[in-house]
């Protein structure tokens, strides 16, 4: 039985580096895997799929809701461990519809919870342009980003809320204290 924990949380919220180092202290028992690398994965591996994968791409295209859903079940069966993060996923109402509709029919994957890291925009935004990794890190970006993330959130965290799926986590604090209560979480579920 695979165990499934979803990490959302706004741009700069810290949620993969987070979910990178759980994994990382944890590698005999927790995989971390983030949508866009699984993705790009696809991609680098020249199958059908990733061609697929790449046209949209490509042309700056959304993946369609599908291909997306297929390839994050696809890592969560294909891994070698039990325990499986998945950060920045779900991002909308649909992809998280899409996700609760296909894990009531995979009976060996379960979904543990829904961890969000909660910071104030403020704190995104200052991270994000802070680190400027690429041409996606300036203010116009972030505020869209930010937009995408905000709309759906409320219909998200009622959605698993109501499900007793949801933990929210401060994001505010040092990423040591942010990732051992996040880590501790988890290993209370498993």
């Amino acid at each position: 039985m695979k165990k499934l924990f979803l990490i959302i949380g706004a741009p700069g919220s810290g949620k993969t580096t987070d979910a990178n180092l759980i994994a990382k202290r944890n590698e005999e028992l927790i995989a971390h895997y983030s949508t866009g690398e699984l993705l790009r994965e696809e991609m680098a591996k020249g199958t059908q799929l990733g061609a697929l994968i790449g046209s949209f791409v490509n042309e700056g295209k959304l993946v369609p809701l599908d291909i997306v859903i297929d390839t994050i079940v696809s890592a969560i069966k294909n891994s070698d461990k039990d325990i499986i993060l998945i950060d920045g996923f779900p991002r909308s109402v649909e992809q998280m519809k899409a996700l609760d509709e296909i894990l009531k029919k995979e009976p060996d994957i379960k979904l543990e919870a829904v961890i969000e890291v909660e910071v104030s925009e403020e704190t995104a935004k200052e991270r994000v342009l802070g680190r400027a990794r690429g041409a996606d890190d300036n203010v116009e970006v972030f505020n869209n980003r930010m937009k995408v993330y905000l709309e759906p959130l409320p219909e998200i965290e009622k959605f698993y809320e109501s499900k007793g799926l949801l933990k929210k986590i401060n994001g505010e604090r040092g990423i040591e204290e942010i990732v051992d209560e996040m880590e501790e979480f988890i290993k209370s579920k498993i």
